[in-house]
């Protein structure tokens, strides 16, 4: 919950809580029940965690019975042994925000339609099948007296096919010319199917994988991630601190603390970082400060969010008379469909007067990444010199291999004919 507060007051003054969830709560309980109310901040900014049964923060002074409730509390099996719990709303997940997919390397294009590892078995494939023909050959050969063939016209052969461009047939008996013609078919197979994925890749160009979970992040590599300072507190440090998972206390370990959530975005910006908060909450600083006016924005929030709190609601004390009132009023309204009303009410209202204020301030939010995206999508998809890279990086590789071949030989003979 914002709230207005004088910055000659010191910490835990009263202060004036801006328009949110809880504060229509409260105003509404109040023209009900006919009450009224001090408001103040909580002098630690502390929800509160347990330490020998003794909470500090907002549980702390219900416990110690110094406040009669608060407000954006979760419930936890330690705080429900000192405070009495009323669900106010449904708790919000914790997402993973990065940027955008974006279109994989052009110079890739013609390996990727194949795995790595397709593209190892057909290598594989062609040493193992000139190997076998050449066997068959000179077992062939040395029965019959026929002739056999060498080993390296085999091998030439089937790479030769494989491109779709064969040599002459080297086989010289039935058995060899059976190999040759299964080889053919398999040649046909296997190129039917990389034209076709090479087309599809070109027509529909794939993009980096989304990240969704934790795991996701670690498996990066030199990735980055962080959230603020105020995420971790509370039942969200419960969640981090006694997490079992391996991958969580990965994440937990290696999580920076920021300041603010535009400190997180713009780091997200950067590249290869990703910012961790709540999904109402870093959607209102997405939309109103980072998307333009075609709701377009560089980053992806996860879909897949992790949920470790069971609600949003109040801590009262235990054993206060107007509990039962307050529980009655707040499920009217949830049946009533006056809470989720209000919550979709809020976030459309917080993100126009965000950008109220960036307008104001002229606080404009280059959105290059997003732009060029879509400039690529809109663009007619041609063979450019960019997606033919890895053709002429294999011609280079090629050329060069045969240079230090021909310095080999030239070695060789030279050394043979001294």
């Amino acid at each position: 919950m914002d709230y207005v507060i004088d910055e000659s007051e010191q910490r835990g003054s009263t202060v004036t809580p801006l328009d949110a969830m809880d504060t229509r709560f409260i105003h509404t309980f109040a023209d009900l029940l006919n009450f009224t109310y001090t408001m103040h901040e909580q002098v630690e900014r502390e929800w509160g965690v347990p330490t020998a049964g003794h909470f500090n923060g907002m549980m702390g002074e219900l416990q110690r019975e110094e406040t009669d409730f608060c407000t954006i509390a979760s419930p936890t099996s330690k705080r429900l042994e000192v405070i009495d719990y009323l669900r106010g709303y449904p708790s919000d997940v914790l997402v993973i925000t990065s940027l955008k997919p974006t279109l994989l390397p052009a110079n890739l294009a013609l390996i990727r339609p194949f795995q790595g590892e397709v593209w190892g078995s057909l290598l594989m494939g062609v040493l193992v099948w000139g190997l076998t023909l050449w066997v068959v050959q000179w077992l062939w050969s040395s029965v019959s007296g026929g002739l056999g063939v060498e080993i390296t016209k085999a091998v030439m052969y089937g790479w030769g096919a494989l491109m779709e461009q064969p040599p002459s047939d080297p086989s010289t008996s039935a058995s060899g010319q059976m190999l040759v013609g299964w080889w053919l078919v398999f040649c046909l197979v296997v190129d039917t199917g990389y034209r076709s994925s090479l087309v599809a890749h070109l027509t529909v160009q794939a993009r980096s994988p989304t990240l969704e979970h934790f795991h996701q992040l670690l498996d990066q590599g030199s990735w980055r991630w962080g959230t603020e300072r105020w995420v971790l507190s509370g039942a969200p440090l419960e969640y981090f601190a006694k997490n079992i998972n391996p991958v969580v206390q990965q994440i937990y370990k290696e999580m920076q603390v920021l300041q603010t959530p535009d400190e997180g975005l713009l780091k997200v910006l950067k590249g290869r970082y990703s910012f961790i908060n709540f999904r109402n909450y870093i959607s209102i600083a997405v939309a109103s400060r980072y998307t333009d006016t075609l709701g377009n924005s560089p980053f992806y929030t996860s879909r897949t969010g992790i949920s470790f709190m069971a609600a949003f609601g109040w801590g009262i004390r235990k054993g206060a008379p107007f509990y039962p009132r307050f529980s009655e009023l707040m499920s009217r309204l949830e049946d009533a469909g006056i809470t989720p009303y209000w919550k979709d009410d809020l976030i459309a209202k917080r993100v126009r007067q965000n950008r109220a204020e960036a307008e104001e301030k002229q606080d404009d939010v280059q959105l290059t990444t997003q732009q060029q995206t879509s400039q690529l999508e809109r663009k007619e998809v041609t063979l450019e010199v960019n997606h033919l890279q890895g053709a002429f990086y294999l011609l280079l590789l090629g050329c060069g291999m045969g240079l230090v071949i021909l310095a080999v030989e030239n070695v060789i003979t030279y050394y043979s004919c001294s």
